[in-house]
């Protein structure tokens, strides 16, 4: 099998797996899929021990491994509120959508003010890039996404912003789309 090959198997894996989990606290599955979670992990453990050449394959490696670890605390704390009888906030498949919504790979959208959760999927997603730390904190490059929103909403006249990282050579670039309003 190719790097790619072994890639989009555990995109379908971390599918599933989510998948199993929204049966259970649906109610259709009686026990988490915990199997199918530590599976799941032997092979992000097992692909991070290879050594993937590309970096479209290493930098996907790292979003699909934060995807699965962002999805792990979601069930973790569903699973805790369900035990400690309290109802979560809102359905599964809102907060499942959230954390889809908050990958780098297909952008974040951005609608006013920068939430922490904006700018940690995108820092997370430099970080996990080949070359590893993006050489500043997390609150100046929030800081900085809002003055890239603030330039591109003046400019265009649009209403929201869509940031997302893209491959370039050895590292990865930020790149942004106005979204919605007159100028997108």
């Amino acid at each position: 099998m190719t790097p790619g090959e072994r890639l989009d198997g555990l995109d379908r894996s971390i599918g599933e797996l989510k998948v199993e989990f929204e049966k259970f606290f649906n109610g259709a599955r009686t026990v988490p899929p915990e199997d199918l979670r530590e599976a799941v992990r032997a092979r992000i453990r097992a692909l991070r021990g290879q050594n993937l050449r590309g970096l479209a394959d290493r930098y996907r490696l790292g979003q699909l491994e934060a995807r699965f670890v962002s999805l792990g605390e979601l069930w973790t704390r569903r699973l805790r509120e369900a035990e400690e009888g309290r109802a979560p906030a809102t359905g599964g498949h809102e907060r499942a959508e959230r954390a889809d919504r908050l990958d780098p790979l297909r952008g974040v959208v951005v609608g006013g003010r920068v939430d922490t959760e904006e700018a940690e999927a995108l820092y997370a997603g430099l970080a996990a890039a080949p070359g590893g730390s993006p050489g500043f904190d997390l609150e100046s490059f929030r800081t900085y996404l809002e003055q890239q929103v603030g330039a591109i909403r003046e400019k265009t006249g649009c209403e929201r912003v869509r940031f997302r990282l893209e491959p370039d050579g050895e590292r990865m670039r930020l790149k942004a789309r106005p979204l919605g309003g007159p100028g997108a």
